[in-house]
């Protein structure tokens, strides 16, 4: 293979070592690493046709199975670069991030063909259209689309692609803490390093990209993972390519809905190893199953949640039924890759905050953008040197803002409060004190705000997140009802359905007199956080 840490030939590298090699189950689907390099040849093949080349963006509008990592991997094989596309959002969260992403080609569900097609109309250019089909009734809206398998069918599978590089683009749309989904642009090389543990997980990382291949040729490196989360987030993508690069499978529970049994079950039909997940969202659910049911777990050696923190009740109580188990919370950030873990007897700092384990490039600096002495209980900001992002797709000031330089050094501040302990581990304080961690999805509390006051009978509004025993937060709302009105939360949640994803919704709801806000104007988020937890009482 070629000397570059490119996913693409690090990926036909793995089909060439471990070929016979089960890399991916989901459902029926079954597929060794040489039959997924042959659909993802297919994939590329029919993009190309449609007209998708070197650096172009490909939206992936998908569910969880197969085809999400048939056509991410195609993508690459053509220089292309995969954009995650939450399949949660409605139209009109859609429409400014196809705009945003500059997708020429998208693949998307059957069953989501419409919101696509909505989302799509006014644009002046339609992109290629790839649709697997799922059993719903297909709507094109105009669109002219053609079926992903007969797509792949009609394809012809070759390895007829010029030179990669290190430098292709491996592109992150999250949330960050601006409400608006940003672009993480990362070279393959960087974030082979910085998010893939350079294809050893808890090794050393490789020093040539031969070295890929070789330690997956050991069948004893390799990973079975079940990325509970959609592989819409970051964590799941890249803790997939982390078990390619051991020689080992990704066990994919396909479809929209994470299930905790069939997710248990499935442990035991693969022997899985790993399983990934988002905090107490999915933790909670997976402690009932197994709580209640007996299940094999004989081969299952570690369970990490990236994302979102899981409790100490849910950890100990999923650490009491997997005693043979080791359960972590891992740092990272689409920005940062994975960063550091919290191992067991070591999670919490001095004031029982989350403390992490992190890497050697990781510092906490002080207003000057200087270290902070460990032990000296400073508060200072999370940064990361070494393998970073370019920044963000199209956006250079939020970019000169969050990617600074250090002594020529660059470094990225993802945005999160840290200080550092006396014995190098870093406690984190946490990104935007507003900002709504609900089951690992971020809620800005802004969004939802203009989505209740665009209701004809809300005046004001106020949106804060409460703890939440299973969702770690909950959306909570204080409105102002225009006079002589009095909506219900049923009401403001089918209205808010229009405009926002799901997981968006409010939960819970308190109907005031008047919305406080600060002399300045700026929202008084601390009194509605108060008058929300005491029932009306400020």
């Amino acid at each position: 293979m070629s000397g570059t840490y490119n996913l693409a030939d690090l990926f036909e590298s793995l089909a060439d070592a471990v070929g016979e090699r089960t890399a991916l189950v989901a459902g029926s689907r079954r597929l060794s690493f040489r039959d997924l390099d042959e659909r993802a040849d297919r994939v590329a093949a029919a993009l190309r046709a449609r007209g998708v080349g070197a650096g172009h963006h490909v939206g992936l509008h998908l569910y969880n199975g197969s085809e999400y990592v048939e056509a991410m991997i195609g993508c690459f094989k053509l220089r292309a670069v995969p954009i995650n596309l939450n399949y949660r959002y409605v139209a009109a969260e859609l429409g400014p991030l196809f705009e945003d992403a500059d997708l020429v080609a998208i693949v998307t569900q059957a069953d989501l063909l419409s919101v696509v097609a909505e989302a799509t109309r006014d644009r002046r250019t339609a992109p290629a259209v790839l649709v697997v089909a799922d059993g719903s009734a297909v709507d094109a809206g105009g669109l002219e689309v053609q079926d992903y398998e007969a797509a792949l069918a009609a394809a012809t599978p070759t390895r007829d692609y010029g030179p990669r590089s290190n430098d292709d683009l491996y592109v992150i749309y999250t949330g960050g803490t601006t409400g608006r989904p940003k672009g993480v642009m990362w070279r393959h090389e960087d974030l082979f390093f910085a998010g893939l543990q350079g294809g050893r997980p808890g090794g050393d990382p490789a020093t040539h990209p031969g070295d890929v291949a070789a330690f997956a040729r050991d069948p004893e490196n390799a990973m079975r993972l079940v990325p509970a989360a959609p592989f819409i987030h970051g964590a799941a993508q890249l803790g997939s390519w982390i078990a390619f690069f051991t020689g080992g499978s990704v066990v994919v529970q396909p479809g929209r809905s994470f299930d905790a049994r069939r997710l248990c079950e499935l442990v035991g039909e693969e022997q899985v190893t790993t399983i990934t997940l988002v905090g107490d969202a999915m933790a909670r659910p997976i402690v009932d199953e197994l709580s209640e049911r007996r299940h094999d777990t004989s081969s299952l050696l570690v369970i990490a949640s990236a994302g979102a923190i899981l409790s100490p009740s849910v950890r100990d109580r999923l650490q009491e039924l997997l005693p043979e188990t080791m359960v972590l919370n891992n740092f990272g950030a689409s920005e940062t890759g994975h960063q550091g873990s919290a191992f067991p007897g070591t999670e919490t700092g001095a004031d029982g905050r989350p403390s992490f384990a992190m890497s050697e490039d990781s510092l906490v600096l002080d207003d000057d953008l200087r270290p902070i002495e460990p032990g000296s209980g400073k508060l200072g900001r999370l940064a990361r040197g070494g393998h970073v992002p370019l920044g963000y797709y199209k956006d250079e000031a939020k970019t000169r803002e969050r990617f600074v330089t250090i002594d020529g050094r660059r470094f990225v501040l993802p945005g999160d409060a840290a200080t550092v302990e006396a014995d190098g581990r870093i406690t984190v304080y946490g990104r935007g004190v507003n900002c709504i961690n609900t089951g690992g999805e971020k809620v800005f509390p802004e969004e939802v705000e203009e989505a209740l006051k665009a209701h004809p009978d809300v005046f004001d509004a106020l949106v804060v997140g409460l703890a939440d025993e299973r969702w770690m937060q909950r959306v909570a709302a204080v409105v102002e009802p225009r006079p002589g009105k009095a909506p219900t939360l049923e009401e403001l949640q089918a209205h808010c359905r229009t405009l926002l994803a799901g997981y968006k919704m409010p939960r819970q709801l308190l109907l005031v007199e008047a919305v406080s806000r600060q002399p300045s104007g700026k929202p008084d988020y601390a009194w509605a956080r108060r008058v929300l937890e005491t029932g009306g009482h400020s």
